[in-house]
This record gives C-alpha cells, structure tokens and sequence, in this order.
C-alpha cells in the first residue's frame, strides 16, 4: 500500500457509473418491481453501499476508508432496456474514493443481474467508469462528454 500519513485530511468525492442492458421481458420486471426475488433496485442499492464500505476487503491493496457517505441511483432506459447505476462516494480522508465508488457500481449492476438472470442470462454490463473524482493534491476530474 501506498503511504497516505503525510497526506493532508481533504473532502474527497468520487462517482463512478455502469450499465447493464437486458432483454426487454427482464427490464418490466426489474422496472415494475416485480422479479421473483423481490425489489430488484432496493436489494441492488444496498448491495452497491455495502460493497463500498468493504471495498479494502476485496481490493488487495486499497486503504480502508472512513466513508461519509453513499448515495446510489437508477436511470431506467427503457428504450434499450438498460439500467445506469450511479455511486457517489465521500469521505474526509487522506486518500480519494474513487475505487470504494467503481466497487459500488459494480456491486450494483451485479445484484442486477443476479436478481434478474433467471429471466435473462445474456445481459451484459457496460462502461464501468469513473465520472468524476474531487479532492486532493491532484484536483477534480470529469469525464468529458457527460
């Protein structure tokens, strides 16, 4: 791991973002709210929070983070049933979010499909990204384009 003491504590942002596109059967379910397993959204975003806080579990050399907040969202595209997951990440550390949120979104968009493949196995997950990171000796970043 990389040596964070001597870095000065800042508020630190991070929001990363993915897709999962499915068939359209499994996207009425998923945006009805009615796959078998139950709510396929609210299993989904607490999936995404909790894997943030144990991102340092799953990422080898990732610092554990007092994290300060997770906020996750939805955007249901019906036209190519597809669903956006969005993770937000904060904290006031010594070191950026921005993996704790990229583990966020892919938690979610795999709840998803865990949630979902007896109806659609041939989903795929798209664009896992980092959107924005702010906070730090090295400053903000957005990603063009969105």
């Amino acid at each position: 791991m990389v040596d964070v003491g001597a870095k000065p504590s800042t508020h630190r942002i991070a929001v990363a973002s993915g897709r999962i596109a499915m068939s359209p059967a499994a996207f009425r379910l998923v945006a009805a709210g009615k796959a078998k397993k139950g709510d396929v959204l609210g299993v989904a975003r607490v999936a995404a929070i909790q894997a943030a806080k144990r991102t340092a579990d799953l990422i080898p050399l990732a610092h554990p983070i007092a994290i300060t907040r997770v906020a996750v969202d939805f955007e249901l595209q019906e036209r190519t049933s597809c669903v956006v997951v969005s993770a937000r990440v904060e904290c006031r550390g010594r070191t950026g979010v921005e993996m704790e949120a990229l583990t966020a979104a892919a938690a979610g968009l795999l709840t998803i499909y865990d949630m979902v493949k007896a109806v659609d196995r041939g989903m795929t997950l798209h664009e896992l990204r980092l959107e924005e990171k702010r906070g730090g000796k090295s400053g903000v970043f957005r990603r063009r384009g969105r």
